[in-house]
């Protein structure tokens, strides 16, 4: 199951540098994770300093 960013992202960006797939990339309101590039290694949310990070 692959991670997804909530609406409670902040775009502080320190989900996109640890992502080893660089599924993360910068969307209009906030990050988004492309789940098809997802390897579900859960480092993106260890990194999220508002936890607006889950898996699906």
């Amino acid at each position: 199951m692959a991670y997804v960013i909530s609406d409670a992202c902040t775009k502080c960006g320190s989900c996109q540098p640890v992502c080893p797939v660089e599924a993360i990339s910068e969307g209009d309101a906030q990050y988004v994770i492309d789940a098809d590039a997802c390897v579900d290694c859960g480092a993106c949310a260890d990194e999220c300093p508002v936890d607006a990070i889950s898996a699906e």
